[in-house]
């Protein structure tokens, strides 16, 4: 079992000790020396008055057995809701700015003689899917990351780790896990990065493989999108805080399933015994804003969405391809969802929803852009104005139901994950055995339930 202290807030403070039956030696000898060390500081420093008091009584909250979950929940809802809130105006100005640019862009390519083909190629593919994704990615990503950075400049995580050791170590892995976790929620490409601060090379791979199980922000939108269309009325009276919830209840589920693959591996493929994990709770800090915006914006933002921008926009050219190449008066995209049909609706889904997600693999922003070509039958990726015209697409034309976008919802939540963080994968276990099985271990999961949840009769 990995050992976790508390902060020493005070050189004579008691450290927060394990209970005897889940302490290990290492445990008892770690706490002993901070004891001792504690004893011999306090003979030696005095203070005035009881300053960091307040430190000790919010660590009693924080990492309490009763509060530290409800706080952790309700900070994380906190935070997706003022991301959701925040990211709709700038999303749907970006969206306009950016679409606008095609008409300029496309006439100048009509001036230059460019043939039709090529015309759709460039605009009607490739630009398309980088405005999609910038348009998404950018505007949750800017708010998400500095709040996140926020939590980490507080000295917030590390409490978080505290209070999921427990649970990583019982699955077979460690507390550490929480903050890769945690950085998924950005995107999991961070979150594979990150997973470098865990010194267990076993527990380190448990965690890239298992980090696509939280949702990034190009997974938040179609999540979000699926909730709204799902509890329908309810919505509309207060949109963003039930679409809040029912992403906080995604997220949960996506949590359970990481702790249950990460039990899973650690007991066959990577069998071992969890490491020794010391965890000493720095102090609470001011945040340092000018930090926070250079390291959130540029380091985190504005890399992340490089990455995906330069896998979206060849993605989008060859989708465009596959879709006005035609075989009698049946595209290739077409004959695809066909073919996926039965499948499809063997997980509760269908034949478009599947293709959606399959093409999506570059950038899980051009999922529901995707879905709204295939059933429009359009030939380029098209934008729906609102949520009632959507709604109206899926539900009233197309024979959605309540359990299609609940399966909709896990099938995002649990499937592989995106090209770009394959690639980061890819580079940081240097193996592509492990990067197939970072890629069909959330698809065999996701396949699953989506067949069980289907298949459930309430």
């Amino acid at each position: 079992m990995g050992a976790k202290l508390a902060e020493m807030t005070d050189p004579g403070d008691d450290l927060k000790v394990l209970p005897a039956d889940s302490q290990t030696l290492s445990d008892r000898i770690v706490q002993t020396i901070y004891h001792e060390a504690g004893l011999i500081a306090g003979k030696v420093v005095s203070r005035n008055a009881p300053s960091a008091d307040w430190d000790r009584r919010l660590d009693d909250i924080l990492t309490s057995r009763v509060w530290g979950y409800p706080v952790m929940m309700l900070l994380l809802g906190l935070i997706l809701w003022i991301t959701i809130s925040g990211a709709n105006y700038p999303s749907e100005v970006l969206a306009v700015w950016l679409f606008s640019l095609e008409e300029v862009f496309g006439q100048a390519l009509l001036w230059a003689g460019a043939p039709d083909w090529l015309y759709g190629f460039l605009i009607l593919g490739v630009y398309r899917s980088l405005a999609w994704v910038v348009s998404v990615m950018l505007p949750p990503m800017a708010i998400f990351f500095p709040l996140f950075t926020i939590l980490e400049d507080l000295g917030y995580l590390p409490r978080v780790a505290y209070n999921m050791d427990d649970l990583f170590c019982r699955a077979g892995s460690c507390g550490k896990q929480a903050l890769t976790m945690c950085m998924g929620f950005g995107c999991n490409a961070a979150g594979v990065i990150a997973c470098r601060i865990i010194e267990s090379p076993r527990e380190r791979l448990i965690a890239i493989l298992t980090n696509n199980f939280v949702p990034c922000n190009g997974r938040f939108p179609l999540l979000i999108t699926m909730a709204v269309i799902i509890l329908g009325g309810m919505v509309w009276n207060h949109g963003n805080i039930t679409a809040a919830a029912a992403v906080v209840a995604a997220v949960l589920t996506g949590v359970a399933v990481t702790l249950a693959v990460s039990y899973f591996l650690s007991r066959t493929l990577l069998k071992g015994v969890p490491s020794f994990f010391t965890l000493e709770l720095p102090p609470f800090r001011k945040p340092a804003f000018g930090q926070i915006i250079v390291r959130s914006i540029m380091d985190r933002t504005l890399f992340v969405l490089s990455r995906a921008v330069m896998v979206a926009a060849p993605a989008g050219g060859i989708i465009w391809v596959l879709a006005n190449i035609s075989f009698g008066d049946i595209s290739i995209l077409g004959y695809s969802a066909a073919f996926l049909e039965p499948f499809g609706r063997l997980l509760g889904m269908d034949g478009i929803i599947l293709l959606a997600f399959i093409l999506g693999l570059p950038a899980n922003e051009l999922v529901i852009p995707l879905m709204i070509m295939g059933y429009m039958a359009t030939g380029s990726l098209q934008e729906i104005q609102n949520l009632t015209a959507l709604k109206t697409l899926l539900v009233d034309q197309h024979g959605w139901t309540y359990m299609t976008g609940i399966c909709v919802m896990l099938f995002s939540l649990l499937h592989f994950p995106c090209a770009t963080t394959l690639l980061s994968i890819h580079r940081e276990t240097k193996s592509f055995k492990w990067t197939l099985a970072a890629f069909m271990i959330p698809l065999l999961t996701a396949c699953l339930v989506c067949f069980m949840v289907s298949h459930c009769r309430v």
